[in-house]
């Protein structure tokens, strides 16, 4: 395949992958609420879904490593379809604990493997392919999915119920729908080359795991800009609780109704991933006349910013215009921060590093559910929110560190077996 082809494939299945997680953003944390779970009890069970990540984020990126990446996400769907299952009738704590328990061990399969895939792939293509435009891009179709997602789920909520099945799970059984499409998708269009197969290939690649593992250990020790960049990856997935959790709720208490924030979650939401797709096609401008460094730290101020305006915005016409542009500069960030990743490793341990990145967001994100739960159940949900503003707009900095680095380094620094750290593009 060309580099072309592998990019459009990649953005097709990034689509799939996307468009059941816009269905579940409207009812996410109301669902759990309306079957009888209060904030903090949902906060608890969520958590549950970052703590399973961090056991298995680095040996399941280390699996995509040693035996492939479409093996691993045909995996992780097949139990993403199983949480979605157990949603459809999850009743009480236990059972939205297992579910969650389950989203996390498919969140830690899933994350890093499709992305591993389309770099690879595109650079064995063409080695001077512009992978940055591609994720670029692939954030551009990210935010369309799950605005197409939300605006769906909006529309099924506002119908109302539909014979047995209540307003708030219809978007979870449509969801699980198209998961089973997504899985046919991988099926179909994931092509991956794999000369050795069979009982003792798999062996041999799992015996593989562990050093996949220990080489992204070795990048985050030796380079001083993966450590910068996995840091803010940490502060930035415990601030996200205040504008993917938090919000709904806030919400709800600036309208007073919960049925009532729940329909307009959906085209608010589907507003909002447009936002973030065009933030994700317009962010290369910005990147391009001040470099990927100073980007980060600029979106990283601004979305602290945009959070600090929903949690004091009076109205719900603030809260929701807060919103909008707190996801214009989220989905601009994304690329933003991934381009820089990307850029500090070459060798076989791509997934690998990518998994360590979401390793400490997951529990990070899990960390910042309990905590900010807590904090608006003793304080207020203001303060909740403005402490989450503060830990985004705290990891700007960090992104200064990749400052000056050359766009195209003429040597690289071994690091272990194969794998490199390389200064990023600036």
């Amino acid at each position: 395949m060309t580099a072309a082809q592998v990019r459009r494939r990649f953005l097709w299945l990034l689509a799939l992958r996307w468009l059941p997680v816009g269905l579940m953003i409207p009812v996410t944390v109301l669902l759990p609420l309306d079957r009888g779970l209060s904030l903090a009890q949902y906060g608890s069970a969520a958590a549950l879904q970052g703590l399973t990540v961090l056991l298995l984020e680095l040996p399941t990126g280390g699996l995509s490593d040693a035996i492939g990446r479409r093996p691993v996400l045909l995996l992780a769907g097949v139990i993403e379809i199983a949480a979605l299952s157990l949603l459809t009738v999850a009743d009480s704590v236990l059972l939205f604990m297992v579910c969650y328990l389950l989203q996390g061990v498919y969140r830690a399969l899933d994350s890093g493997p499709l992305e591993a895939w389309y770099v690879d792939h595109a650079l064995a293509a063409d080695e001077h392919a512009d992978i940055e435009t591609g994720l670029s891009r692939s954030g551009a179709v990210l935010g369309v999915a799950i605005a197409a997602g939300a605006l769906i789920a909006g529309g099924l909520v506002a119908l109302g119920p539909f014979g047995p099945v209540a307003a708030l799970s219809l978007p979870v059984y449509v969801a699980l729908a198209l998961q089973i499409v997504s899985l046919a998708a991988v099926a179909l269009l994931m092509t991956e080359r794999r000369p050795h197969r069979g009982v003792a290939a798999l062996v041999g690649s799992v015996r593989g795991v562990p050093a996949a593992i220990g080489g992204a250990l070795s990048l985050l020790r030796r380079s001083r800009i993966i450590a910068a960049l996995v840091a803010v990856e940490l502060f930035w997935s415990f601030g996200m609780v205040a504008y993917e959790s938090l919000m709904p709720v806030r919400l709800a208490e600036v309208v007073g109704a919960p049925g009532r924030a729940s329909a307009l979650l959906g085209p608010v939401g589907s507003v909002a991933w447009l936002a973030s797709a065009l933030g994700a096609a317009l962010i290369p401008l910005l990147a391009r006349r001040i470099g990927a460094p100073w980007t980060g730290f600029v979106l990283r101020v601004l979305q602290g910013v945009t959070v600090a305006g929903m949690a004091l915005f009076a109205g719900p016409a603030g809260v929701i215009a807060a919103y909008l542009v707190c996801y214009a500069v989220h989905g601009a960030a994304n690329p933003v921060h991934s381009g820089l990743l990307h850029r500090q490793v070459d060798g076989p341990y791509r997934a690998s590093l990518l998994s360590l990145n979401s390793m400490v967001g997951q529990p990070a994100g899990a960390l910042g559910l309990v905590a900010l739960t807590a904090v608006a159940s003793a304080a207020s949900l203001r303060v909740s929110m403005l402490v989450g503003a503060a830990a985004l707009a705290i990891a700007a900095p960090l992104y200064l560190v990749a400052r000056g680095d050359a766009a195209a380094p003429s040597s690289m620094t071994d690091v272990q077996d194969g794998v490199y750290a390389r200064p990023a593009r600036g």
